[in-house]
This record gives structure tokens, sequence and C-alpha cells, in this order.
């Protein structure tokens, strides 16, 4: 399992290397001592999983983490309680305090690796492998409030001018994207573009019906009716063996 170490202070950098010594199945590939260093190696090097400090200068993790298409899976790494807390309230996977004790570490990296052997049971085999999948996760940050959510969680996406609104469980954040931007990484098979202002999750929709101007109309399980424009109601239909 390859990952990065993203640490503003080095010396706390060469700490987890040296620990990570005792796990050959952790493979460190980089190490970043800002967000902005982390974007880069994270785009370059494609980690399955980030030793993260939450507290950096400039941009801080949770920052460096809402900029990310995709987020890998996260060990928080924190001299601070009151972050640990906050990793907690974004449903991090693990956190560490420094200075990292070596039983922790391998608690962490035992759900690391229990996490990743999951999600590639899950993986679907047809879906592209640039394309991200319902077993992948994301991360959103809006205001204070963060979290990691599965993308099979997602129901719907709805455009919000230069926004999209997310709707999963009982949340409904906004991030700073595109519906063109999600669109290029969703599988069509599994989130399909209803409309200009619309992609649903087809794992959501329960009912189909005609609408107006040879349209469709779906409704999903929560309730919400949305419109599937002429234009994509032919495919809409392929998808769903009409």
């Amino acid at each position: 399992m390859k990952a990065l170490i993203i640490d503003d202070e080095r010396l706390a950098r060469k700490e987890i290397f040296r620990l990570l010594q005792a796990h050959p199945e952790v493979e460190i590939i980089g190490e970043a001592a800002n967000a902005d260093e982390a974007l880069n190696l994270i785009d370059e090097k494609e980690p399955d999983l980030l030793f993260l400090d939450i507290q950096m200068p400039g941009k801080s993790g949770l920052e460096l983490l809402s900029e990310l298409d995709h987020a890998p899976e996260v060990i928080f790494v924190t001299a601070f309680d009151e972050y640990a807390i906050k990793a907690f309230e974004v449903n991090a996977l693990d956190y560490l305090l420094k200075p990292v004790e070596e039983t922790r570490l391998a608690e962490a990296v035992k759900k690391v690796q229990e996490r990743i052997a999951f999600r590639e049971k899950q993986q679907d085999e047809h879906v592209p492998k640039e394309a991200l999948s319902l077993s992948d996760q994301i991360f959103i940050k809006d205001g204070e409030k963060c979290w990691f959510v599965p993308l099979t969680d997602v129901r719907l996406f709805e455009s919000e001018g230069n926004y999209v609104r997310v709707y999963f469980n009982n949340f409904k954040p906004l991030i700073l994207r595109s519906l063109n931007q999600l669109e290029e990484r969703l599988n069509e098979r599994q989130f399909f573009r209803t409309s200009r202002k619309h992609i649903v999750n087809l794992n959501w929709v329960t009912s189909i019906e005609p609408w107006f101007n040879g349209g469709l109309r779906c409704t999903l399980k929560d309730g919400k009716e949305i419109e599937v424009s002429r234009r994509q109601a032919a495919r809409f239909k392929e998808l769903k063996s009409l």
C-alpha cells in the first residue's frame, strides 16, 4: 500500500518514516511539507494512504483534502487534542497523537489494510480505472463541517451557480465544483447526468414516468423528483433497461 507523509515539521516526517520501517506492507512513496507540495505529489503518485498533519502553515490538512476529487485513506497525525476530535467529526479512518506510539500506529495500519481490502472487494470490474466507483470516497468541506463520504451514499449532485450541492444521508453541503468536472470523474452507469442541473445515483432511483416534451421524471428513495431532459431520456431508458 502506497503512502505519503504530509507534515510541515521535518523531524515529525522523519519519525513517522522510521516507525513505518516495521511495516513493510506500507511503501512510503514521498513526503511533503505543505499542502501545495502534497497536491502535486497526490496527483503524480496516486497514494492509497495519507499520514496527514492537520495544522500546517498556509492551507490546513482539511483544506488540502477539500481540493481533492477523490480522497485516499487518511490517518491524521496531530499534536493537538482539539484536532483529534475534529478528525472524528470528519469520519477519518484514524488519528495519531504526537509523539506517535508504535502500538497505535500498528492499529491504524491494520485498519487501513482492512478498509482497502474491503473496497477492492466491492470494486466494480466494469468501472474504468480513472473513473470513481461506488466504493470510493470523497472528502467534502462546507464551512467548518467536514465529511468523508462513500459515493454509494451520495444520491444526487445538484448545480447551484459555481457550486454543486451534494445530497447524502441528512446532509446537503455545497462544494466549489461544476457538474461538468464531476461528470468527467463519475461512471455513467452509476451516476447519470439527467440534465444541466442534476447528476443522480441510479441505485437511488425508485420510479420513472413520462414527463413533458418527451422527457422523463424519476423519483429517488428520499421522495425527491428529478427531471430527465428529452435529450437524455433515451440514454436513461437504456441504462435503466426500460
